[in-house]
Parts: structure tokens; sequence; C-alpha cells
């Protein structure tokens, strides 16, 4: 499902990340401790980040079998995002956008793609210092190619300009991830986002994750999403936004993208998780493919 579910007062009143994007990181390392090899995605980085208190997997929205499908939809978007930012990266795009970065360890945790790679994460200021002091506290270097890019996205703060200062370049190609971030934003905010990527320069592809209406949920995943929202309104980020993937993929196009597709949480299932004995599959959040050409 969502990023958010059951709120943790402790966490949530914490300094650093969002709740959210400390939640995805701990299902990222449950991933790994609970469920059989092969594991989809494998980070302990972003555990070892949050250091969070020694208690954290008695936490409900940590259990173990109610949030499997959960758990899988944050390995599994987090594995195809990466999948195709290695995949332009074999046709030559070298910049790698992560709109609301949060705790993604992508840049320091595959360090062999990274190198060939310039890596923008985007984030509140905040965010962004905590991510900094707790890497060097762990004595983990920032990679040479990782660029921090603080925006207040509250203030309005225009994120393509803020990335042009921090060195990407607007007139080559790039793959721009936005994972966990549409449902906390209106449907306007949404279509600003849309239009802004679908400027970029041919070749780019943006890969954003997003809600289902209930109605197109299984009832498992249909309560799954009650509960997320109730979480996420708990902690202060409700739900702003959903969408039927066709009507995602129409105003992709409308925007200005050239080719845009649905890749569905059953698509997902068939490529990462077929043939699992431990039935692990995801389910909820989906993700719309679209590029500029």
């Amino acid at each position: 499902m969502s990023d958010a579910v059951a709120v943790d007062p402790a966490l949530d009143a914490a300094p650093g990340p969002e709740p959210t994007a400390a939640r995805v990181a701990l299902w990222r390392a449950l991933h790994v401790e609970l469920d059989a090899p092969p594991h989809v995605l494998t980070d302990t980085v972003g555990l070892a980040l949050l250091d969070p208190p020694a208690d954290w997997r008695r936490r409900g929205d940590m259990h173990p079998e109610r949030m499997r499908s959960t758990r899988a939809s944050m390995v599994g978007r987090g594995r195809f995002v990466e999948d195709v930012v290695t995949g332009e990266l074999a046709h030559g795009v070298t910049q790698y956008v992560i709109l609301g970065a949060g705790v993604d360890t992508f840049a320091v945790r595959r360090p062999d793609v990274a190198a060939q790679l310039d890596v923008f994460e985007v984030d509140r200021p905040g965010p962004q210092d905590w991510k900094r002091r707790r890497l060097d506290a762990l004595g983990l270097a920032v990679p040479e190619r990782l660029r921090f890019v603080p925006v207040d996205f509250e203030d309005g703060d225009d994120w393509l300009r803020r990335l042009a200062e921090a060195g990407f370049a607007p007139g080559r190609p790039a793959v721009v991830g936005s994972a966990g971030v549409s449902m906390y934003l209106t449907p306007a905010a949404n279509q600003d986002l849309l239009r802004r990527v679908a400027g970029l320069a041919p070749g780019s592809t943006l890969v954003l994750t997003f809600l289902p209406p209930d109605d197109l949920l299984g009832p498992a995943d249909r309560e799954g999403l009650r509960a997320a929202r109730r979480g996420a309104a708990a902690a202060g980020t409700p739900f702003l936004s959903s969408y039927h993937p066709a009507d995602l993929v129409e105003l992709a196009l409308d925007v200005g993208f050239r080719q845009a597709r649905h890749v569905s949480h059953d698509e997902l299932a068939g490529r990462y998780f077929a043939g699992r004995p431990d039935g692990l599959r995801p389910g909820g959040e989906e993700i719309l493919v679209a590029t500029t050409e």
C-alpha cells in the first residue's frame, strides 16, 4: 500500500525524515529480515540511517503478516524504479532525479551504478540536513556525483530551478522518480509536476507511483488502503489524490508526454514475485511510466 499506515508518536515527533519516508525504509529492511530470498530489493542502509528504538519491529505498522502486501509494494516499486534507471543508463541517460527522496539509499547502496550518474535528491532542507549528519555518523561518504537539492515545497519553491542551480542539465535527458508522493499532493499539484517533467529534454522518463480508487482494489487491499488513509490523516499528511490508471495515462499525454503506460501491481507481481513459495506479492499502489519521446 502507501507509505503511511499506523502512526508511531515517538517516530513522528523525532527530528529527521518525514515519518512516511521512515516507514518505507523500515519496510525495506523487514523484507530482508522476514521474507525468504531471493529478495526483490536488498536495503538495510535506511535502517542504519534511522537507528530506530529496539522495539520498532513490534509496531503495528510493521506487523509481519498484516503488512505483507505493503512491504512487498515498497520493495517492488523501489526495484522497478532502479531497473528503469539502469536500463536508461544503458541508453546513455546519466541524470537521475529523486523527488521526495526521504531515506532513499540508492546512491550509497548502488555505487557501481551511481558512479555513472548525476543523482539529484530533491527534498526539504531539514530531512536533507539530517541525512548528511547520519551518513557522516555512519562513516558513509556522500558519493561524488550525488547532489542534495533542498526545496521548500510548502513555500512554492521551484524545484526545477533548484535542480538547475545544483548542476542539473535541462538539455540532457533524465529519469525522474516520484515514489510515494502523488497521493499527498492535490490533483492540481500532480498535474503541474507532470507538466514540468514533460517539458524536460527528449528521452526523459518519469516513474510515478499512485493510488487507484477503492473500487479497483480487492477486498484485502481496500481494507489496507482505508487503514493507510486513517494513518496518513493522523500523521497530518492526508491522502489528497487517487487516479484511475486510464485517467492518469490520459492526463500524462495531455500535458505533453509522448508516451505513457500503466504498470499494475499484478505486473509487478509477475515481474518480481512470481514463483515465491511464501506467496508474497504487492497490492494497492501502482505505477505510471511516461516518456518525452
